[in-house]
């Protein structure tokens, strides 16, 4: 009798392993980021920001198309801080299925998934991955977006 209630005691102790390391599993599995399929292309653009008075304003936006993959949004944050994005719809990958900029938001002309500009999180729509986002630097009146 004994060596019936040991073997028991393995098989609940061998079953409680195997579903801790599922578990595990599980959990790690699904804490993978969405990455965006946005094809890489190299950006180095400067943008002179006595030219583009607007963009000194904080909550102002503006797009520059002979950039990035699909044209670069520059969003001012507040003075002295900006974020930079590929214009191109993380739902649609199209370049002609671009994201317009109306301030602090953005909306895809195909799908009409919504974007903020403070850090291209999607807000509306279908789309499920975050703007491809660009990394920018002031140097006196010289923004510079690039990757």
């Amino acid at each position: 009798m004994q060596k019936k209630s040991n073997n028991r005691k393995s098989v609940y102790s061998g079953m409680k392993y195997l579903f801790f390391i599922a578990l595990t599993f599980l959990m790690y599995s699904s804490c993978d980021e969405i990455d965006s399929e946005i094809p890489d292309v190299w950006v180095g653009l400067n943008i002179d920001l006595g030219l583009w008075n607007d963009l000194t304003v904080p909550g102002n936006s503006a797009y520059f198309a002979n950039a990035g993959f699909g044209g670069v949004i520059v969003y001012c944050e507040i003075e002295g801080s900006y974020y930079a994005f590929d214009a191109t719809c993380t739902n649609e990958i199209n370049p002609s299925c671009r994201v317009e900029n109306e301030g602090v938001i953005g909306k895809c002309t195909c799908c009409e998934s919504e974007f903020i500009f403070i850090g291209g999180t999607p807000t509306k729509g279908p789309a499920a991955a975050p703007l491809k986002q660009y990394k920018t630097s002031l140097s006196g009146n010289i923004l510079r977006v690039y990757n």
